[in-house]
């Protein structure tokens, strides 16, 4: 008791006054109900931390975002909801879920007015499950307490034997005669729990009487079936079946997870089923993986021991290389001490994505079902290097291990199948024949090109001209002399003519074997289909003759176009006199013949005294566009002498482009020049907006007015703009060959051009030679300068 203990040298302390004892059972008795509340708080706050936990998943799987995004998400849309945090969870994950969780949720935060909740019933029969030890109550529970709030009516739950074999392990919702008939499947029969069992996943049949397959219950139960394999550490100990006595949607949708986490549930009295504990796994008995070692040490096959790495979740990310036995030689020729206890992947990482190697041993790790292959190719990594070999490989597992066997193919395996494969590839097949026996050996690609079956005679050479076509008869005679005769290598090609019907184009290559003598012994030599060569020998040089025809025409067509467009416009052109007006005129054409283009331009003295200034810029190269600058520049020539305006003659121009068969589209500049005022009416259709030199040597752009190209569509309006000249002016009208650039705006190009032209305090044609000069354009397209100085009225002598 307190206070019966005496301090050293002294003696029995005396009892504190009876107010004292009052104050001090007072403030025990407060920490006691604080701590009462702060742990009844602790029970509340666990009791719902994993629905929170499960809300915070949902809102992570639906934005993308990291758990601390998540919570602050959940916190901030609880608060505009107006509800506690665990209310709101509820309500996320029931409509994440689609199921009956909203139901538990609501009747967990009831709990308070002593109504048992679904909550509450749930996790008894977690509690149960964990705590029993037999697989038929298990069942039970989790068709009491969990299926049939989901409409299940039945259970079964399987075992999964090392040979793929289904025993029963319990059921609930059969009868006792149907439990009966299918305590045990033998391996390889189709049922829906197999079919888990070999996909490792959850198998979903919306109803079983379309799915095929036979199982339990099939004939009073034909509803929807779900089963799950179950099992810890990536084995898998059995399968859970689900029934239900109506048809199921056609997919899973969002209760997937948690008929998953109910068959986790089966996994602890599986493991140790019918008081047999289960074979040992990875992490266990020392002395029994030694005893696996030693085993291995007495194999005749080269054998690998890999125990299983399991992460922190239960889950199976590795296997550790516990031991290799004398005989395992490493494809990589490293010691045996530099790979045992190393991981699978670490010692062999192209294991995981060239051969599939990991994966097939996962798959006998989870099912049981051994697995074997001949000449599987194995890639490994020395200094740095890929080495593949190819391999026959043995896995299996071994209590609660995986037994690996890997045999490497010796040199002469390896050469005879690379030769086999080489000769399929290259469809080659070889032969032998002893002339002194008469014996004749083919090997069996050789039987596939004559189309013959593998157990049919061998021809012998003298036998090659009735096979051949006729016409190949001379060849194939110069031939057999070289090598029966003359003893001399030799090869020709012929038209093998098969039994089938089939002709195959074949070359032939022989060389005699002598004896000591000179004697002829032997003949050696390859058959090789060279169908598909000479066919696409022949397509080429179709081909050429095409293309050898489309170029002489793209020629003739460039040179036509060529001739067009100089006599329509020279490339060099002296100066033009007009009333009031100067025009200098510099026309470059493209580099390349293929590229010529529409470029073009007119100035005309119309019938009231007014000049038509014009440029334009077809769209496209070769005669196509040279034609379309034809139309288009003849066209504005006879418009121009009805006395429009420039916006009226683009829009009657834009007509003449939209109804030409050729479907042609351009650019240009119109404009009509007053002399006797000297002012300038001017308007565009989608092109670049000329350049004003003003006597006083700075250089502006026009306004950049409204009017789309022509052609593009019918009825477009064109803006008209009006400017005042003054005497020594210069007007500048180009095309984009000038300016544009790949690797730099237009705009940044119309500015250097104005910087260009305002630096010059040349003469007009000096002024159109420096721009052509000093043009940094590099899309090799043709180039149409025209300028236009103001001059006094009335003609200008040279």
């Amino acid at each position: 008791m307190i206070g019966d203990e005496r301090p050293p040298g002294g003696d029995r302390p005396a009892l504190p006054p009876p107010a004292d004892v009052s104050a001090n059972l007072a403030r025990l008795a407060d920490t006691v109900a604080r701590l009462r509340g702060e742990v009844d708080h602790a029970h509340a706050v666990a009791d719902g931390r994993g629905l929170i936990e499960l809300a915070k998943g949902v809102l992570m799987e639906r934005l993308h975002c990291t758990p601390s995004d998540a919570a602050k998400q959940l916190e901030s849309l609880a608060g505009r909801a107006g509800m506690t945090l665990l209310e709101f969870a509820a309500d996320v994950v029931g409509e994440a879920a689609e199921d009956r969780i909203t139901e538990v949720t609501q009747e967990f935060l009831a709990r308070a007015e002593g109504e048992e909740s679904v909550a509450v019933r749930l996790r008894t029969a977690e509690s149960g499950v964990l705590a029993a030890g037999d697989t038929q109550r298990v069942a039970e529970s989790i068709l009491e307490h969990a299926l049939r709030p989901l409409g299940a009516t039945a259970v079964a739950v399987w075992l999964a034997g090392p040979d793929g074999s289904l025993t029963l392990a319990g059921s609930a919702g059969f009868s006792a005669e149907e439990a009966a008939r299918w305590c045990y499947v033998p391996p390889g029969v189709a049922t829906p729990a197999r079919s888990a069992l070999i996909e490792r996943d959850l198998v979903w049949l919306p109803a079983l009487a379309g799915g095929g397959l036979p199982s339990i219950g099939q004939h009073t139960l034909s509803g929807g079936r779900v089963t799950v394999p179950t099992g810890t550490g990536g084995r898998i100990i059995g399968v859970v079946e689900m029934c239900w006595p109506e048809p199921l949607p056609a997919e899973p949708g969002r209760p997937r997870r948690q008929l998953e986490a109910l068959a986790e549930l089966c996994a602890h009295t599986l493991d140790t089923w019918d008081g047999v504990v289960a074979p040992v796994a990875a992490g266990g008995s020392g002395d029994f993986l030694g005893e696996l070692a030693d085993f291995i040490d007495g194999l005749h096959d080269p054998a690998v021991l890999l125990s299983p790495c399991v992460d922190g979740g239960d889950r199976l990310s590795d296997f550790r290389i516990h031991h290799a036995n004398v005989r395992f030689a490493d494809p990589g020729g490293r010691p045996r001490s530099r790979i045992v206890g190393t991981r699978l992947l670490e010692t062999y990482p192209l294991a995981a994505e060239e051969s599939g190697l990991l994966d097939k041993i996962q798959r006998v790790y989870a099912t049981g079902e051994p697995f074997r292959a001949d000449s599987m190719a194995l890639t490994t990594l020395v200094d740095q290097v890929p080495l593949t070999v190819l391999t026959d490989i043995s896995v299996t597992r071994f209590a609660g291990n995986v037994l690996l066997i890997l045999r490497i193919q010796d040199d002469a395996a390896k050469l005879a199948a690379l030769l086999q494969h080489a000769q399929r590839l290259g469809r080659i097949g070889g032969f032998e024949e002893n002339v002194v026996t008469g014996a004749i050996t083919w090997n069996t690609e050789l039987f596939a090109l004559y189309g013959l079956p593998p157990n049919a005679a061998p021809l012998s050479l003298h036998e090659l001209p009735k096979h051949a076509h006729p016409d190949d008869a001379p060849a194939i005679g110069r031939f057999l002399r070289a090598v029966l005769h003359h003893k001399r290598p030799s090869s020709t090609a012929f038209r093998l003519q098969r039994s089938d019907g089939v002709a195959r184009h074949i070359r032939v290559v022989a060389e005699p074997v002598v004896d000591g003598r000179g004697a002829l012994v032997a003949v050696r030599g390859a058959y090789q289909d060279v169908s598909s060569q000479h066919w696409t020998e022949v397509a080429l040089a179709a081909t050429r003759d095409r293309l050898a025809e489309t170029e002489q025409e793209a020629r003739e067509r460039n040179r036509l176009a060529l001739q067009l467009q100089h006599a329509i416009m020279p490339p060099a052109k002296g100066p033009i006199d007009m009333p009031g007006l100067r025009a200098a005129v510099r026309y470059r054409p493209a580099e390349k013949e293929h590229l010529v283009g529409g470029d073009w331009y007119d100035a005309v003295a119309l019938p009231t005294g007014e000049v038509l200034l014009c440029v334009g810029d077809v769209a496209g190269h070769g005669i196509d566009a040279a034609t379309g600058m034809v139309s288009l520049r003849n066209a504005l020539r006879g418009l121009a002498a009805t006395g429009a305006g420039p916006a009226q003659l683009l829009t009657w121009l834009n007509l003449v482009a939209y109804h030409l068969t050729d479907h042609v589209t351009a650019t240009a500049v119109a404009a009509v020049y007053d002399p006797a005022h000297r002012k300038l009416r001017w308007a565009r259709a989608g092109h670049l907006p000329p350049i004003v030199r003003h006597r006083d040597g700075t250089a502006t752009t026009l306004p950049l007015i409204g009017g789309s190209l022509l052609g593009a569509v019918r009825d477009v309006t064109y803006e008209e703009e009006e400017i005042q000249l003054a005497e020594g002016d210069i007007l500048l009208i180009y095309t984009d060959g000038l300016i544009e650039r790949r690797d730099r705006p237009v705009q940044d190009s119309v500015s250097r051009l104005v910087t260009l032209v305002d630096g010059h305090d040349g003469g007009l044609e000096h002024q159109l030679d420096r721009l052509l000069t000093y043009s940094t354009a590099d899309t090799d397209d043709d180039t149409c300068v025209v300028g236009i100085e103001v001059t006094t009225t009335g003609p200008v002598t040279g």
